[in-house]
């Protein structure tokens, strides 16, 4: 039968075209964000490790100086490098008498031994996934805030010598 020839190759382009394209864009896709979601997942992790091992400062821009220059190797990283991704570092310390968590002060000298705050919390927020997204012109896609929180047990000081580490 000569007129179904080319149905066959007919019937693959538009099956090709239509399925097995799109599926394969949305598979590589999906493992790309994964892996960009687990990256910043350790991140914040890493990031809060260094601030449990060093002293505290106000506003944590030793700990923020660290993990700008310590993202992970990953797609957009530049978002981090140059803090169009929010990183956000936040010292807590128990009060005494309501056993509450409040924001960490000191009226003593940064990276000092009288200024050891109970826990810190390490937070990644405004990042956006814009791989392939931008490629066909979609808006990006917001990854949620992520959080990690460690309590501080010495904060990298040594209360024999009255040394820390910034």
């Amino acid at each position: 039968m000569r007129g179904e020839r080319g149905q066959t190759t007919v019937e693959f382009a538009l099956l090709y075209a239509g399925v097995i394209l799109p599926a394969t864009f949305a598979v590589v896709f999906v493992s790309e964000m994964l892996w960009v979601w687990h990256s910043v997942v350790e991140f914040t992790r890493d990031g809060a490790r260094y601030a449990a091992t060093h002293c505290w400062q106000a506003g944590g821009a030793n700990v923020q100086s660290y993990m700008r220059s310590h993202v992970p190797r990953m797609l957009d990283m530049d978002q981090f490098m140059s803090g169009q991704a929010e990183i956000a570092i936040e010292y807590k310390s128990r009060d005494p008498e309501s056993g509450q968590l409040v924001e960490f002060s000191c009226e003593g000298a940064e990276c000092s031994t009288e200024c050891i705050p109970d826990t810190v919390s390490v937070g990644v927020a405004n990042y956006e996934f814009r791989r392939f997204v931008n490629f066909l012109r979609l808006p990006p896609v917001a990854i949620p805030a992520f959080r990690t929180s460690l309590p501080l047990e010495s904060a990298g000081c040594d209360p024999e010598q009255g040394t820390c580490l910034p």
